[in-house]
């Protein structure tokens, strides 16, 4: 088969709509003239609907759907991609062809066992599903925010990634909502994904969403961290992405990891040959008890442990009054004479 894009494979599939649905959404069933299941990763229900005829492409366009409950919608591509697991397009596409090219005539359900079943919610599995459907850092509305919030420098933050949509789940019955989000990776010290954070963002990335809260982690966050560079012998280590990411304004490839919160920073694992820890504190009693915490374990491991302060609340408030000089010579004056040569 010729290797079509993504706009004519997408229309190709369309044209055969209900075979694929009966192919990989082998858990609903047809109704007039839609498929209907519980959603894009062939879990039964009835959220679901997949336009089984239609024009090739625009509004109403076969093989479209869009799930009532959460909202998602695409086209068939990405029922491919969802039910198989399937993270790269290059693999997506393989796919598609393949399926294309069978005889659908002869065409039985995908057996079970093919399928990819649901992640449970907030697990380690659904936070790796979600980081496989983000997009990239630059150019992104996330990367908007963080420039709002005097970010400029993004080296070294390949753990962070952009999700246009979003979902943001209330407590009780309130309706799901889908906002732009700056995600951010959770891995252990051997780089596994374990977690991920989300940032809820407004729709122009001018600041964060306006929901309670704009904030929320999933997976085993327990020890591990977002980390920005590979550690060796000297590491930082703080709560927040913005507070971190501040610090690496004056010190762009020193090591980091954000913690995501006073209790985890207090618990971080730490990297085999680390010498000296640095400690950037958020100025609250749940920072100043991270910190101690934290001073305890790296002595009791024989790491040198050095608290860095901010002049406000953490060193994002103070990147935003003061400016990237002030906070560059605050850091400097903390931290080893050797470290500000090697990680400037």
């Amino acid at each position: 088969m010729a290797r079509l894009n993504a706009s004519e494979l997408a229309q190709r599939l369309g044209r055969q709509a209900e075979a694929v649905c009966r192919h990989y959404l082998s858990n609903g069933r047809k109704q007039g003239n839609y498929w209907q299941v519980g959603d894009v990763r062939n879990t039964p229900g009835r959220s679901m609907f997949v336009r089984l005829t239609g024009p090739e492409a625009g509004k109403g366009a076969a093989g479209k759907w869009t799930d009532a409950q959460s909202g998602e919608h695409g086209d068939l591509l990405d029922v491919i991609g969802e039910t198989l697991g399937l993270i790269d397009f290059a693999d997506i596409a393989e796919e598609a062809r393949r399926f294309l090219s069978l005889p659908h005539f002869e065409l039985e359900p995908q057996s079970r066992r093919a399928q990819t079943p649901p992640a449970p919610s907030g697990s380690s599995e659904a936070a790796r599903r979600l980081w496989r459907i983000t997009q990239p850092l630059i150019g992104s509305l996330a990367e908007t925010y963080l420039r709002g919030r005097g970010i400029t420098d993004l080296r070294g933050t390949a753990n962070l990634r952009f999700h246009p949509t979003c979902y943001w789940r209330p407590e009780g019955d309130a309706p799901t909502e889908a906002w732009p989000a700056m995600i951010a990776a959770v891995t252990d010290l051997d780089g596994k994904i374990t977690g991920a954070h989300r940032t809820w963002l407004q729709r122009d990335g001018s600041g964060k969403a306006p929901l309670d809260p704009p904030r929320k982690a999933m997976g085993d966050l327990l020890g591990n961290a977002v980390r920005f560079g590979e550690a060796e012998d000297v590491m930082a280590a703080g709560e927040g992405i913005e507070t971190i990411l501040s610090l690496r304004q004056a010190l762009p490839i020193m090591p980091t990891v954000s913690a995501l919160s006073a209790g985890h920073l207090a618990a971080i694992l730490f990297p085999p040959h680390l010498r000296r820890l640095y400690i950037v504190r958020d100025k609250d009693p749940a920072g100043d008890a991270a910190r101690d915490s934290l001073v305890d374990r790296a002595i009791e491991a024989g790491i040198e442990a050095i608290t860095l302060s901010p002049m406000l609340g953490d060193f994002n408030d103070d990147l935003v009054s003061f400016g990237l000089e002030a906070l560059r010579a605050q850091i400097r004056v903390q931290i080893a004479p050797e470290d500000v040569s090697r990680f400037t």
